[in-house]
């Protein structure tokens, strides 16, 4: 088994403010784990910590069902892949690759054998000869996976392996990453702030915000059940309008609304742009820019005084209303973004 737990992980500076907050995490054996949320938030930090890159401050990190809070980096039994690829220029992709095994003292045969079983699986085989400069963004990232799946360790660490790459070159990465998952059935843990890679690529998802776990589940479900104003807002485009409920009754631009949730005073109603003309009741909107992104339109406008949007398929007829229903509606507490 691969598990990785993190039990009541604190990370802090000079003693100064958490960077990681009493984090407490289990990532099930053969999981597709990805840590999400904006920078700073510290899911980078926490790769570090489960490489021994970084000293925790205290708590506990067990990889296999071992504590391994004071066990060495190289004897993790880790594989860690870096956003800027860390590829040696000076040695050539089949010398990348084979670092690892030499510096385990494998022998040459097994080393030739496991490269080029890698390289093979990686589309790598002609340029086995060639230096990382002579390679696109797109082929380096492919050695650095191979450098880290020919050792066959207990876990892969991704630190936002595809940011580099350009957006038709990124979606074909995240295909061959979730390929190369199934194939290896091994633990990985993946970081990105792109919400796509997180929705596409996790079994389950961790957002994190200042050091702290807002939520973890399945994508559908974070999706669907965002459990506060954070998590709803960093996934999916959604929009928050201010509304005051009196008798299970609230107005956006002056149409009235009614709920049958037990909430009363000033919240956070929620719509995501796409449930935008799904409803039944018609509300006047004033567009204020139009976008087009293929196959869609994006409309941006106001409601109550709050900046929203919606998305509209290219042939749905628009003019100047949207339609909304308040089954498609989240509500959350104006203080504490906690839904309600």
């Amino acid at each position: 088994m691969s598990s990785v737990v993190l039990k009541n992980l604190i990370k802090s500076y000079d003693g100064k403010k958490n960077i990681i907050d009493n984090i407490n995490l289990e990532i099930a054996d053969k999981e597709f784990i990805v840590l999400v949320g904006s920078s700073g938030c510290g899911k980078s930090t926490i790769l570090r910590l489960i490489s021994g890159l970084e000293d925790i401050t205290s708590g506990e990190i067990m990889i296999d069902g071992k504590i391994v809070n004071n066990v060495h980096p190289k004897d993790r039994d880790i594989a860690f892949v870096f956003q800027s690829y860390a590829l040696y220029p000076h040695m050539s992709v089949y010398e990348n690759i084979a670092f690892g095994l030499k510096m385990r003292k494998y022998d040459k045969k097994v080393i030739d054998e496991k490269v080029r079983e890698v390289a093979k699986s990686l589309n790598l085989e002609d340029l086995l000869d060639r230096k990382p400069r002579q390679l696109s963004g797109g082929q380096r990232q492919r050695v650095a996976l191979g450098r880290a799946i020919v050792r066959n360790p207990k876990v892969f660490l991704m630190d936002e392996p595809l940011s580099n790459l350009d957006a038709n070159l990124r979606v074909q990465m995240r295909t061959e990453i979730k390929r190369l998952h199934q194939k290896l059935q091994t633990t990985f843990v993946y970081v990105t702030h792109d919400q796509t890679e997180a929705l596409t690529m996790g079994d389950r998802i961790v957002i994190l915000d200042k050091g702290k776990i807002q939520q973890v589940d399945s994508p559908e479900v974070i999706y669907n059940n965002p459990a506060n104003k954070f998590v709803a807002g960093f996934i999916g485009q959604m929009n928050f309008i201010d509304v005051k409920i009196q008798d299970g009754k609230f107005n956006i631009e002056g149409i009235e609304f009614y709920t049958d949730k037990n909430i009363t005073g000033e919240v956070t109603a929620a719509i995501r742009a796409e449930k935008m003309i799904s409803g039944h009741t018609e509300v006047n909107i004033n567009p204020e820019i139009v976008e087009m992104t293929g196959g869609e339109r994006i409309i941006y406008f106001s409601l109550n005084g709050c900046k929203c949007s919606a998305k509209i398929p290219l042939d749905y007829s628009f003019s100047d209303k949207i339609k909304l229903d308040v089954s498609d509606m989240y509500f959350f507490d104006k203080e504490s973004g906690e839904r309600i």
